[in-house]
């Protein structure tokens, strides 16, 4: 059975320039990389930092000093890497092989805390279970690195954002089914056996996903490969300081940090108003789930059209739903409404669902061939580091209240708005 009619209905857009063969080739692709990623984002919804992760801590009896790292391990550690690893990418005639090689090690990251999870208990734990998601978040930077590469070199513009909607709705469905399955089985219990063999499945989804995505096809091309007239932290300070399109996307990424680091001090704020055991971790993950199904699909449309236009609106809706949910909160009663935090995680989910979507759209759309994994190594790797300062201020500020962090993170969000504003036009507008 050809491939073609079904992804064409998934992915529209105007093929009248595309040879027949060429439209086999695209959806023979395409089919692959919406299948493998939607893999590696079930496995994600599951090595959830802002969630489960922390759950699991404190089921272990993990110190809490240690789940304050989850995030900045998980976020950083993927990021900070990719400028060193781009020239070895961009030397790489098939890079589909180094995309496999970082599932695989995030199969021996998630198979690692799933052990530890099993058989360990306290800090030794918690250190365990950080090791093994720092070796996660390093084989992510390869997969992220050569994952948009090969998106960029086998899939033309007007499609890239829809296959990256499609793989969040497809994740977004299973998250439904993952909370759902949590909150009805979870009850008021530690729960850290069934987190052990929800990891457990998960490493089986990354070699799944390997063995999937190894399957697509590259152009015959031979690489080219870079002057090494500086290393590659001097080419990447060099980009940005030469390249001012570039520069200014950087500083707006980095501005809509708000999505990102917002949701989990929502989360503490609920656990602070009540609530424990593995039960009540069930509709933060559904609303992460909903938040994919819901948005996915629509916002890789809108990326496609204009993924400037849809990261000024994501960066907006996420600083009026804080203000609004600061305000909330400050009304008498509202704080022990139950269904409060839920439903303002699934609105930042939404907006920080639009967000990735559209920069992992825009970064693809703004380079050329070997350009873009310079592109996107050096942003990663700017926004490993501003990653790491934003969530040490926010993470400072929190020691005042989750909500001077949130406002501090709301007051960065508006300032992410008016720097996008600024950005040029890169994707196509026609559908």
């Amino acid at each position: 059975m050809s491939l073609t009619p079904v992804y064409q209905r998934l992915v529209r857009a105007d093929r009248s320039d595309q040879s027949r063969e060429e439209q086999r080739e695209v959806a023979a692709n395409g089919s692959r990389q919406i299948l493998a990623e939607a893999l590696q984002a079930t496995g994600d919804q599951v090595v959830n930092a802002k969630t489960v992760l922390p759950w699991l801590f404190a089921s272990l009896g993990v110190p809490a000093g240690l789940t304050g790292l989850l995030v900045p391990i998980r976020e950083s550690g993927s990021m900070l890497p990719q400028a060193a690893l781009a020239p070895w990418v961009e030397r790489t005639k098939r890079r589909r092989h180094l995309w496999g090689l970082g599932a695989a090690g995030q199969a021996l990251g998630a198979a690692g805390m799933a052990g530890a999870a099993a058989t360990l208990h306290g800090l030794v734990a918690g250190v365990v279970i950080l090791v093994a998601l720092a070796v996660f978040s390093l084989a992510r930077a390869l997969t992220s690195l050569a994952g948009k590469d090969v998106l960029g070199r086998t899939i033309p513009k007007g499609e890239r954002g829809q296959i990256n909607g499609l793989t969040t709705v497809l994740s977004g469905a299973v998250a439904i089914t993952l909370g759902l399955g949590i909150r009805l089985l979870g009850g008021d219990g530690a729960g850290a056996d069934v987190l052990a063999w929800l990891l457990a499945i998960a490493a089986a989804l990354w070699v799944l996903a390997l063995l999937v995505f190894l399957g697509i096809r590259e152009p015959d091309e031979e690489p080219d490969t870079p002057e090494e007239t500086a290393g590659w932290a001097g080419r990447a300070v060099q980009l940005l300081r030469e390249d001012r399109g570039f520069r200014r996307f950087v500083v707006a990424r980095s501005l809509l940090l708000v999505s990102a680091l917002s949701p989990p001090f929502v989360v503490a704020l609920a656990a602070q108003a009540g609530g424990g055991g593995l039960a009540g971790l069930g509709p933060f993950v559904i609303a992460q789930g909903v938040a994919g199904l819901i948005g996915g699909k629509t916002f890789g449309r809108l990326a496609d059209r204009s993924s400037r236009d849809l990261m000024v609106w994501g960066a907006a809706a996420a600083t009026v739903v804080i203000v609004g949910f600061l305000l909330l909160l400050r009304i008498p009663g509202m704080p022990s409404a139950w269904w409060l935090y839920p439903l303002t995680y699934l609105v930042l989910a939404l907006t920080h669902t639009a967000v990735r979507v559209a920069r992992k759209t825009y970064v693809v759309d703004m380079a050329e061939d070997d350009q873009r994994t310079e592109y996107v190594a050096v942003a990663n790797t700017a926004m490993g580091v501003l990653l790491l300062v934003a969530g040490a201020i926010s993470g400072g500020l929190a020691l005042l209240g989750p909500e001077v962090a949130l406002l501090f993170l709301g007051l960065l969000g508006l300032a992410g708005v008016v720097v996008s504003r600024t950005l040029p036009e890169v994707s196509r507008h026609d559908h």
